[in-house]
């Protein structure tokens, strides 16, 4: 369908209307943008003439956000982050011979993957590497990944799931921890300090009903959003925690973590790389998907 070249948006009449929701004022965006009050205040103008509505109410020497415009900015944000980073790409990749756009796990990311990138680099050189953190499943026909890697069942819309690997967590904590707290059996882990991922609950639980404990307190105790956050908070003694080996290989080997009881859990969810629905012929990710297999083989 051909788009009506009246309805694409002006990038620097978006970033006017931005910057003069952020600062609640036209003389102040002028300032920032290094244009004229007047000139901010005509393109705000301009704006509210196309989509037919007002975007800012005057109240006493400022201008604040109408509810047209409270709805509005959060979209003109999303996109003018996806144009400078449209931009950021294509100034990264003008001189490369391909590049990888990835979506990762942001601990996986960031404590597995970055490790091992060099090797894969130093097997396709001239490749550029694009690594960005998204935790849930996403629309890859808005957002330009060339695959991505995720934990949980191989449900992807519009895109193939194939099996990377699965998980097994341990409990860990660190030396000084465990010197305080020494332990015979994996029931006495209950009545310890705890420290729970948010976003897996049950994992305590899990663990103390595979290994003959009571759960009745595996509940409490410190939460945190990510794994990075737990593994941090367990080396610095907060609590004991369930982690997975191929995250804290670094902090086993260097005597930060310890693991508590080797009895290892698997979790019911594995890993999976998620490839887009006509991406899956691209030969640099064709090279990745099988580097990648051989790293967890």
């Amino acid at each position: 369908m051909k788009l009506s070249r009246r309805l694409v948006p002006d990038v620097t009449t978006l970033q006017a209307f931005e910057c003069a929701a952020r600062h609640g004022s036209f003389t102040q965006a002028a300032a920032e943008l290094n244009l004229t009050q007047s000139a901010v205040s005509r393109q705000i103008k301009d704006l509210e003439s196309q989509i037919g509505v007002l975007l800012f109410e005057r109240v006493r020497q400022r201008v604040i956000l109408s509810d047209a415009g409270q709805k509005f900015l959060p979209e003109v944000r999303r996109l003018l982050a996806q144009s400078e980073e449209l931009m950021v790409r294509a100034m990264a990749s003008a001189r490369s011979e391909s590049t990888l756009s990835i979506a990762s796990l942001p601990t996986f990311g960031s404590r597995w993957l970055t490790p091992r990138l060099p090797d894969f680099l130093k097997q396709h050189p001239g490749t550029v590497i694009n690594i960005a953190s998204r935790s849930q499943p996403f629309d890859f026909e808005e957002q330009n990944f060339d695959l991505a890697i995720h934990y949980g069942q191989p449900v992807w819309a519009h895109a193939t799931c194939s099996y990377l690997c699965s998980e097994i967590i341990v409990p860990v904590a660190s030396p000084a921890l465990l010197a305080l707290n020494p332990m015979k059996e994996p029931g006495e882990l209950e009545s310890k300090p705890l420290l729970h991922l948010a976003t897996r609950p049950k994992m305590w639980a899990q663990w103390f009903e595979s290994n003959g404990g009571e759960m009745k307190s595996a509940y409490r105790g410190n939460r945190f959003d990510q794994f990075s956050m737990v593994i941090e908070a367990a080396a610095a003694g907060l609590g004991f925690a369930l982690l997975p080996r191929y995250l804290i290989e670094q902090e086993l080997s260097t005597d930060r973590l310890r693991v508590v009881f080797d009895r290892p859990m698997q979790t019911e969810n594995n890993y999976y790389l998620v490839v887009p629905e006509g991406k899956l012929e691209n030969p640099v990710s064709q090279a990745f998907r099988a580097w990648i297999t051989a790293q967890v083989g």
